[in-house]
């Protein structure tokens, strides 16, 4: 992608095929990253806004609601097996199978073409993936480190916030950059859902860039480039706090 983003359209589609352009043309990224009226830049600047606000809303409160109930399904399974059950049977629906009253609910609350429309939609497709993701790490926290916790007077809230959380960080770091991840790409709601710059994310407008009779490739191209950095970018930082918080979790005291 990297290397058609700054190929001249002439080379793009020549025979023989050419694996290096002889100039590198820097162009398509000043176009994406100029916002002016009606532009392509227009389109993926607020598209890149949109993604962004929807995948960390989304991450944010799967992981605040994920969390608890993950807690509660690890350390009081008594009879909640069912409860797992249905979270994962949800998430394993296809989502062609969601589509019709997903689309009356928002159209009910008003929600179509909102950046809060498609948080609702990704939150209930993510929440249960995080919760049966979280579960499994939870269930590999000793339960004798949250009962010295309860001897010495924490409250179960506090045990599973200062204790168990903080052990199975790793675990919560790598549902965090799954929830990003399938929130960042998610295409098929997004394309239903949305028509316009307000809620628009930025797999539905690098799609919109096919549309009319020339297709400009490395400006597809370019905008691949661009809307992978962020979710890379995430990953590299959230990465660099999982031995911080193994240490803090696990050694302390």
């Amino acid at each position: 992608m990297l290397i058609s983003s700054v190929m001249p359209a002439s080379e793009l589609t020549v025979k023989p095929l050419r694996w290096w352009p002889q100039h590198a043309d820097w162009s398509r990224y000043r176009l994406l990253l100029t916002l002016g009226e009606n532009t392509p830049g227009q389109t993926f600047l607020y598209a890149l806004r949109n993604s962004a606000a929807v995948a960390m809303t989304t991450t944010l409160l799967a992981l605040l609601v994920g969390i608890p109930a993950a807690y509660t399904l690890s350390r009081f399974p008594r009879g909640k097996g069912w409860i797992l059950s249905s979270v994962v049977a949800t998430y394993m629906l296809p989502p062609v199978a969601l589509l019709l009253p997903l689309y009356q609910m928002l159209a009910r609350l008003g929600l179509l073409n909102t950046v809060w429309g498609l948080i609702l939609v990704y939150c209930c497709i993510i929440m249960p993936f995080a919760t049966w993701l979280l579960k499994s790490n939870f269930d590999t926290v000793p339960p004798e480190i949250e009962e010295s916790g309860l001897v010495d007077g924490l409250s179960r809230f506090g045990v599973m916030t200062r204790i168990t959380v903080p052990l199975a960080l790793p675990g919560v770091v790598t549902t965090a950059i799954f929830a990003i991840l399938l929130a960042w790409d998610e295409f098929f709601f997004a394309l239903l859902f949305t028509n316009g710059l307000a809620a628009k994310t930025l797999p539905v407008a690098i799609s919109d860039f096919t549309a009319g009779r020339a297709t400009d490739y490395g400006l597809i191209m370019t905008a691949g480039v661009l809307a992978a950095l962020p979710p890379v970018l995430i990953a590299v930082a959230l990465q660099r706090g999982l031995l911080a918080g193994l240490t803090s979790g696990g050694v302390k005291g």
